[in-house]
């Protein structure tokens, strides 16, 4: 017979769990503004705003840009210059930024140091000025995959290129350049510098070629010489640095660091799922995977829908343990965490390697701790020491095979299942389908595995009844 109790005990500890987490998510949501915002700049009315660009373009980007210019325009700066080297990055996320610069009432310059390649290229075209220091390029804004595979969606290539060429035209520089810049199935002339872009060809330019065919206003040396060319010296200059926060969340979602604190969390919720009890793994599980959402959510890649589909997706997968679903719930709870993980990630392709990679080196992790320290002392701090006796109504199935052929009395209605009560043991039993009323003797002709299996005796051939349940102790 199981210890109900000890199942109660493992409910309670499976609730506070849940608790628990829900109070983290609901702390981290309510908590993430006021630990990841910046401290406001000094202000210095009619400065020049430096913010650097120097990553990929992406959502946390975004959110970085779109802080700077909110202070430049609070502080009433003169001019807005982007220090940029950058690969590129998202359609979506460069398009917002084009888009913040178009309607800010400062206008914009951009400083190319290195690179301004695909979206970096859209940003730069939407800015009111154009300096590239030597050795820099602007342009190779064909659309591409996340390996780097050009795309061959003709409606969304000649989308980007539209887009390309709308900004171009914003400053009256030559937009067939910005569709050259895109799409490998033109041809674009360009007598400036005594070149023809052919089909199957992409535009990069270089600074000089740049401000030959008027998409760079002038080469600098740096940043301080394009201000100066702006009218100001470096003393005007504020520099729009990211706070400590969105550092952190620069650092939280890397792809390395991602796919380490989903290791970290499906390992530990699967140990604490997998075995009785509430500790350490657990907790390091539910602090990773908080550290990963919080850091989507800090730096703008997702909202807060994705710690609910994260905290539904784990609630489901616990009520799989008690519920009997037929693995509904344990899909749907599987679907809910990985749609969330997806959800909170920059790049949906770079979440489902991460996540891929997690999950086959938890379960090589979980199966190795499992396997050889199932019988020390380290595997013991992570598992409950608790042993089966029979002193606390456990019974083995050697036990249970002692029990063949005893009789006893049905203590409630067997339909097939019930209590019965034999040699003054309570025993949870079956029968062989038949309906057997309460206080009628029965005997235990099998057992099955944890099934004991009874039958209602019959009346002896001298006309004697069952056994009387009173006399049954």
């Amino acid at each position: 017979m199981t210890n109900k109790t000890d199942g109660r005990t493992y409910q309670r500890r499976v609730l506070i769990w849940i608790s628990m987490l829900l109070l983290i998510v609901t702390m981290g949501i309510t908590s993430v503004h006021s630990v990841f915002a910046a401290a406001p700049s000094a202000a210095s009315t009619g400065a020049v705003y430096v913010i650097p660009v120097d990553r990929e373009i992406e959502g946390g980007l975004q959110k970085f840009l779109a802080r700077g210019f909110q202070e430049a325009q609070d502080n009433k700066a003169s001019w807005i210059v982007l220090q940029m080297s950058t690969p590129g990055g998202e359609i979506q996320a460069a398009e917002g930024i084009g888009e913040m610069i178009r309607n800010s009432p400062i206008p914009t310059a951009v400083v190319v140091q290195d690179r301004a390649a695909s979206a970096g290229s859209y940003i730069a075209l939407n800015a009111d000025k154009i300096y590239m220091q030597p050795g820099s390029t602007i342009g190779a804004a064909a659309v591409v995959d996340s390996s780097g595979q050009p795309v061959n969606d003709a409606k969304l290539v000649a989308y980007w290129k539209g887009e390309m060429r709308a900004a171009a035209q914003l400053h009256s520089r030559n937009p067939d350049i910005a569709a050259g810049m895109t799409d490998v199935n033109i041809s674009v002339a360009m007598p400036e510098i005594g070149q023809t872009k052919e089909k199957g060809q992409i535009i990069s330019l270089t600074a000089q070629e740049a401000q030959k065919v008027g998409y760079a206003d002038g080469i600098v040396s740096s940043v301080n010489e394009a201000v100066a060319t702006l009218g100001h010296s470096p003393a005007d200059m504020v520099l729009v640095e990211p706070s400590i926060g969105e550092n952190i969340a620069r650092f939280l979602t890397l792809p390395l660091v991602a796919t380490i604190l989903l290791f970290v969390g499906i390992a530990g919720i699967a140990m604490e799922i997998l075995i009785p009890g509430f500790g350490v793994p657990g907790i390091i599980g539910v602090i990773a995977f908080g550290l990963y959402f919080f850091g989507g959510y800090a730096a703008g890649f997702s909202g807060s829908e994705t710690w609910l589909l994260f905290g539904v997706g784990l609630v489901l997968l616990v009520l799989e343990l008690f519920i009997p679903s037929f693995g509904i719930l344990g899909i749907l709870g599987a679907g809910s965490l990985v749609t969330g993980v997806v959800k909170a990630a920059y790049d949906t392709s770079n979440a489902l390697l991460s996540l891929g990679i997690a999950f086959a080196a938890a379960v090589v992790f979980v199966s190795i701790m499992a396997f050889v320290f199932k019988k020390r002392g380290i595997w013991n701090r992570f598992i409950l020491s608790e042993q089966l006796s029979s002193d606390q109504n456990y019974m083995s199935n050697l036990q249970r095979e002692l029990l063949l052929g005893m009789e006893g009395v049905s203590l409630t209605p067997l339909r097939p299942s019930g209590t019965v009560i034999v040699d003054g043991q309570h025993l949870d039993v079956v029968t062989q389908g038949v309906y057997i009323d309460k206080n009628c003797p029965v005997r235990i002709i099998r057992i099955d595995g944890s099934r004991i299996i009874v039958d209602e005796k019959v009346a002896d051939t001298e006309g004697h009844e069952g056994i009387d349940p009173h006399h049954v102790t």
